[in-house]
């Protein structure tokens, strides 16, 4: 008997990566395109059918491929559309799960934002597993979020619900990619963790390694580093990146009451560095009906996240 496997799509601006994923998590084949290089979906949609259809001849005689999930910026879980993605070749609103369709007319398909995927993900494969209310963060070079309650993911009425990432926790404060100013993507990131350190460095005459870095090679692991050695510089930058994501987090419990909070992505492996002020700030802004009642955890996907996210759409999607 043929194994049920459900195929994750992760379309990134650089790069697009796929894999296919049975329902216990087993991972059995993956690949990957450029996606930059597109200008026209059309073309995209082609060449990643075909690197798809070369995969899968490689298991293609033990596995039955039930459905398609795909996580994308700005992906619209509602329409099954990208809606207007800045760090995508197509900045308009696609139907993808259409488009998809063409080329898969007899499966289901699937579209969310990469964060919501991820949270499903950590719901279906991860630490969340038997969680009714959670919040997964996503810390990369922007703060992505998906919020559950009560099993299900929070859409809102349109799709986009759960923006974390831009909620002003500065008003006039630092710009953000989307126009506007104080976002708390702009601070806790790895972007933000970049502009906090050499906020550090201008306000401290602590000796930092840090200062012989040019901006542009500047990155939030090169901080890490730095602070695992025990340069102050860098110790400061992510005790203030934990207060701001901290004081936001208070908030998002006061609203939701999760039972966890899950951290994942580049940023998030600063460990200690960034969980213990995170955690130290919450709980001091914390309302005292919630005090000490939420667990802040790393996430249980280390290894082709984005893609198991994808997938566990899915075997959601089935479920319900």
């Amino acid at each position: 008997m043929k194994k049920e496997v459900a195929l994750g799509i992760d379309i990134g601006g650089t790069n697009t990566v796929f894999g296919f994923i049975d329902r216990e998590g087993n991972y059995l084949a993956e690949g990957h395109i450029p996606t930059a290089k597109h200008e026209d979906i059309r073309d995209y949609l082609k060449e990643l059918y075909l690197e798809i259809e070369k995969v899968l001849d490689t298991i293609r005689s033990e596995v039955n491929l039930v459905g398609i999930g795909i996580g994308a910026p700005n992906g619209n879980y509602y329409k099954g559309s990208i809606d207007f993605a800045p760090n995508l070749p197509w900045h308009d609103v696609i139907p993808l799960c259409d488009l998809v369709k063409e080329f898969y007319p007899e499966l289901p398909v699937y579209l969310t934002n990469d964060a919501n995927a991820a949270a499903i993900g950590e719901m279906i494969y991860g630490g969340a597993q038997g969680m009714k209310n959670f919040i997964m963060v996503t810390l990369g070079t922007g703060l992505g979020s998906g919020f559950v309650a009560n099993g299900e993911l929070i859409y809102g009425h349109d799709g986009f619900a759960g923006e974390l990432g831009h909620i002003i926790v500065s008003p006039n404060g630092r710009q953000c990619g989307c126009g506007r100013h104080g976002c708390l993507e702009t601070y806790v990131s790895a972007t933000g963790v970049k502009r906090t350190a050499y906020k550090m460095m201008a306000k401290y005459n602590y000796p930092s390694e840090l200062r012989a870095i040019p901006f542009n090679e500047m990155t939030a692991k090169r901080v890490s580093e730095a602070a695992a050695k025990g340069d102050m510089i860098a110790i400061n930058t992510f005790k203030y990146t934990g207060k701001m994501l901290g004081e936001a987090l208070a908030n998002m419990v006061a609203i939701t009451s999760p039972e966890a909070i899950f951290l994942m992505g580049g940023l998030a492996q600063a460990g200690d560095l960034l969980f213990e002020p995170t955690k130290d700030h919450m709980e001091m802004n914390m309302l005292k009906i919630f005090s000490n009642k939420v667990k802040l955890l790393p996430s249980k996907l280390t290894k082709n996240v984005a893609i198991y996210g994808s997938a566990a759409l899915v075997w959601n999607e089935l479920e319900k």
